[in-house]
């Protein structure tokens, strides 16, 4: 296989993996709508915000605009299309959905730590590719905020404290995943090797997380 076919097998597999990732984003924002009880149009809002909010504001970030999202709307199609089977299952189902909902927990938590790794990639690629290869510091950054940015604004939306900021490592995974790849770019690694350890290294976090509950260091205030 030469190597122009390694790298359209590689673009094929990350373009897959966003699209995994852009559905159980989806979903994320979809639950939460749906627990605060929104109409329609806000399931569809906050499912399409939590997936494609993260790529937005790293766009701006990079001052590439419009942001990918209206030059590509197969993402937001995908968004759209999966908040709305969501909700249409949900309405359905009724009281059965939220128990059918929390056993697939585990394997929606699998695609949302696979989602979040490949954006987090994503990111910082593009940080590179517009010109900012030697600002690590940015480069970085703009990976870390494309992953967490679309949860970051879902929970601002329905006025709660972000996840990113409380629970389960979540920014400590996408920045570690960030840091990763930029190294290894740096260091001439290629590709088909960078893009899985960066991924893998996310998706280990994450699970490993989720699974015995890791959180950050906080402090409580004590109660008289």
């Amino acid at each position: 296989m030469s190597l122009t076919e390694v790298i359209l097998h590689m673009e094929t597999a990350v373009f897959v993996l966003e699209m995994v990732g852009t559905v159980a984003f989806a979903l994320s924002g979809v639950m939460v709508a749906l627990e605060k009880e929104l109409d329609l149009l806000g399931v569809v809002v906050l499912g399409t915000v939590t997936a494609l909010g993260g790529g937005a504001m790293r766009d701006i970030l990079l001052g590439l605009t419009p942001p990918m999202l209206f030059r590509s709307p197969i993402y937001a199609a995908v968004a759209v299309g999966v908040s709305l089977l969501a909700f249409i299952v949900a309405r359905w189902m009724g009281d059965r959905f939220t128990p059918v909902f929390e056993k697939l927990n585990p394997a929606i938590n699998l695609l949302d730590a696979i989602g979040l790794g490949v954006f987090v990639v994503v990111g910082v690629k593009a940080a590179i590719l517009a010109g900012f290869v030697q600002n690590a510091f940015l480069a970085i950054f703009v990976g870390t905020v494309t992953g967490v940015g679309g949860g970051l604004m879902r929970d601002q939306l329905v006025g709660k404290i972000p996840m990113v900021l409380q629970k389960r490592v979540y920014a400590i995974a996408a920045l570690a995943g960030a840091a990763v790849y930029y190294l290894l770019f740096r260091l001439g690694v290629l590709e088909w090797i960078s893009v899985p350890a960066c991924v893998l290294l996310v998706i280990a976090i994450r699970l490993l997380a989720a699974h015995y509950r890791w959180n950050l260091p906080r402090i409580r205030p004590r109660r008289s």
